[in-house]
């Protein structure tokens, strides 16, 4: 098979690391973050047709400031060094970096004085986004600059024999309007790229690697939720191996209303899957009765996941491989981002806890694949739009949209504002308008008027959570209409027992998450 275009991007912490490898495959090119340790004959064996030096926090004169192979510019392949990134390049060819006078972050006027390489087809001045105390202060004889700003003399550069580009500024961020201008050059331009990282070539190199792996004869089990990310895997493997996928699906007694049945009709119903349920629902709930801690709550739901799924596992003859729906924020969000260190934000059952139960080799087709792309996939293979378009929903269910202890009244009575809200947003047309909506339920008395007196109505909170985000690595509060929002208040306040309040949560991620526990 002919190696797949790679654009190899070099993560030095930058916040938008996962930004840039998506603007490249919004592009059509693959790209993939590695640590900024990968070594020239690394990059050499994947075959990389460009490489991208990501921002980062440090300063590249400070002690332990991270730094890459000086023999990656020896490789004749086209480097974009953005930021830090172009602060480190310049100064392990020669040049210095030292602290800015005057600091510049947000967006600032760049004067274009060459308009080459990745700054072709730019007018003479543009808005860019700036972020950084530290310049560029000199740069080598083999360097020449190519655009400057009010505060920085080296804004952008290229190196006079070596396809090496370095720009001070952010492209990756919607900040800078021709930002997708300058990336395009880079990618089609300078690299040579030919653009078939599409959704049917993905599809394509998925069946045929999984049937390459998986053979003739033994099957795969996959763990289907419901979700979008194990719905796409559960139909991409369906394409390669047919009856040899086994889906099971646990209820954990945490789910949304009808979510065994809407399952049941789409995969064994529609799509004609061998599906096997498991109703855990008493097990789980005993389990949780009593735990309030959120770590603690998916901690038992993880434990208690692999248990059930073992036992009906077992009884599946020739199964070697288990299929997970793993996408890349799962992967980086639990702790094994391109360094291999970065900080767990919260645990995810789906990644790398079953396998070693379980005896399998691990499956995950989407594992390098963004939430957009998944859909896009998902799409492609003819699954019912309403459920390509479903809102993520979390491992642990609403375990964790309950604030506190979880029990049976708890959830049914979160499941009936959850629902309102759903509702409400669809027949308003919102619901594809936002990444994400929830309720959560949250235990605080507080007074209410009910009637002619003074209620205390249960002592339940709901508060209502709606995001909008690319790529749920970072994400805003949705500024809903007011009036829509007052429906919703409305009809949870009227329609679901021991509500008396509704509040609209308006915090960001960072610094909060999506999910509240």
């Amino acid at each position: 098979m002919k190696p797949r275009e790679t654009i190899a991007i070099l993560d030095f912490g930058s916040q938008y690391s996962q930004l840039i490898a998506r603007r490249v495959r919004e592009n059509h090119v693959y790209s993939e973050l590695l640590t900024p340790t990968t070594t020239p004959d690394q990059l050499r064996t994947l075959g990389a047709k460009g490489i991208i030096l990501s921002g980062g926090p440090a300063s590249a004169y400070g002690d332990g400031a991270p730094t890459c192979d000086a023999g990656i510019f020896e490789l004749d392949i086209p480097v974009l060094a953005i930021c830090y990134g172009m602060q480190v390049a310049c100064k392990l060819l020669g040049g210095s970096v030292t602290a800015s006078k005057t600091r510049e972050y947000g967006r600032v006027r760049l004067r274009i004085e060459r308009p080459e390489g990745v700054l072709a087809h730019l007018p003479a001045e543009t808005s860019v986004w700036m972020s950084h105390g530290d310049i560029v202060s000199e740069i080598a004889e083999e360097f020449e600059p190519l655009a400057v700003t009010a505060n920085c003399p080296i804004a952008a550069v290229r190196h006079r024999e070596r396809p090496v580009f370095g720009v001070q500024f952010h492209p990756e961020v919607t900040h800078t309007p021709l930002g997708g201008q300058i990336i395009r050059n880079f990618l089609y331009d300078v690299c040579g790229c030919a653009g078939n990282w599409r959704v049917e070539s993905v599809i394509k190199s998925t069946v045929a690697d999984v049937r390459a792996r998986v053979g003739e004869r033994q099957r795969v089990i996959c763990g289907l939720s419901g979700g979008v990310d194990s719905s796409v895997v559960a139909a991409l493997l369906h394409r390669a191996i047919g009856d040899r996928l086994v889906c099971i699906f646990v209820n954990n007694g945490l789910l949304r209303n009808n979510e065994q049945e809407l399952v049941e009709a789409t995969f064994h119903g529609h799509f004609g899957m061998r599906l096997r349920v498991a109703d855990a629902r008493e097990r789980f709930l005993s389990a949780l009765a009593g735990v309030t801690d959120p770590q603690e709550k998916r901690r038992i739901i993880g434990h208690e996941f692999i248990q059930v799924f073992k036992a009906e596992a077992t009884g599946i003859e020739d199964a070697h491989f288990l299929a997970q729906g793993t996408i890349y924020p799962d992967v980086i969000e639990s702790g094994h981002g391109p360094t291999g260190h970065a900080a767990v934000i919260k645990s995810h059952h789906n990644v790398g806890a079953l396998p070693a139960e379980l005896g399998f080799e691990l499956v995950e087709p989407l594992r390098l694949l963004f939430k957009d792309e998944v859909r896009q996939i998902g799409e492609a293979l003819g699954l019912p739009e309403d459920m390509v378009w479903r809102h993520p929903f979390p491992g642990p269910g609403l375990a964790v949209r309950v604030s506190g202890e979880v029990t049976p009244a708890r959830l049914e009575l979160l499941r009936s504002a959850d629902e309102i809200l759903l509702e409400e947003l669809t027949a308003a047309g919102w619901y594809r308008k936002v990444a994400q909506a929830f309720a959560v339920l949250v235990p605080i008395a507080s007074v209410g008027v009910m009637g002619d007196g003074r209620s205390y109505e249960g002592q339940n909170l709901i508060v209502l959570r709606l995001v909008e985000s690319s790529d749920f690595m970072t994400a805003d509060w949705v500024h809903i209409d007011h009036e829509l929002l007052a429906t919703v208040s409305n009809r949870i306040i009227n329609e679901v027992a021991g509500v008396n309040r509704v509040a609209y949560d308006i915090s960001s991620k960072p610094p909060s998450t999506i999910e509240w526990e």
